[in-house]
């Protein structure tokens, strides 16, 4: 974890970090399947575009399991069940349950990775969790639903998989494609969720809309993507989820 490393993942929290309030704004105007899925399958687009040229590299035949199951855990299961679950629990309750994936990233890393479980991560891990509860203690007052909770829970299981998954498999494929097709993979699923349970004509095209969903294209989903999966495959996964910690801060 060099200079390189840090600026890396602080780039990463910076731009999830802001998402959150630029996705608030923006979901006035927009449901919010079609929004998520729309971002991923345009950001998913966007990266293959530029990077093109490098199309060898796909290897798709060797590859193609690895971003079927990266787009389902990371993109298609996480944002899906994340933005049924919010409709359901308050907010604040709601991220608490979702950033619960650190620590199950801890552990699926320590039996699946091997990655080292000390005392010391233990307790970061805890401490980081118990601080994502009283940030968001204020959001906890609603109603609170037990699918909604059950959504949460597998929001965050889909994610800590797909992260151990990620770095299981980083070194067989490459970094930018895999992000490629999970978004493409992953939007496409979540477009196709959106668009039966959805009204395509309740989507105002105003700035605000079209604001969010071009930082959530470029930024939110490719560029941050690339960061994370770059970060977990130099990287213990464990150290990773738990920088995340600072993201509901």
């Amino acid at each position: 974890m060099n200079g390189k490393w840090f600026l890396m993942m602080a780039g990463l929290i910076i731009i999830w970090s802001v998402s959150w309030p630029i996705y608030k704004l923006a979901l006035v105007f927009t449901p919010p399947l079609l929004f998520a899925g729309m971002r991923c399958l345009f950001g998913g687009v966007l990266l293959g575009a530029v990077i093109w040229k490098t199309r060898a590299r796909i290897q798709w035949r060797k590859n193609w399991k690895i971003y079927v199951v990266t787009g389902t855990l990371n993109i298609a299961l996480f944002y899906g069940l994340q933005t049924e679950g919010l409709k359901l629990v308050p907010s604040g309750l709601f991220s608490v349950i979702v950033y619960f994936q650190p620590i199950l990233v801890g552990l699926l890393a320590w039996l699946w990775l091997g990655e080292s479980m000390t005392l010391t991560k233990v307790l970061g891990l805890l401490l980081g969790f118990l601080g994502v509860i009283s940030v968001s203690a204020e959001g906890f007052s609603g109603h609170v639903s037990i699918l909604g909770i059950i959504f949460g829970l597998l929001s965050a299981l889909s994610w800590a998989l797909g992260t151990v998954y990620t770095k299981k498999n980083a070194h067989s494929v490459d970094s930018l494609w895999m992000v490629a097709f999970q978004c493409l993979i992953g939007g496409c699923i979540l477009m196709i969720a959106g668009l039966s349970s959805e009204k395509w004509t309740s989507i105002v095209w105003n700035d605000t809309f079209l604001w969010g969903l071009s930082f959530g294209t470029i930024l939110g989903i490719a560029i941050s993507w690339i960061l994370y999966v770059i970060l977990v495959k130099t990287g213990d996964a464990s150290v990773v989820a738990t920088f995340t910690f600072l993201v509901p801060m």
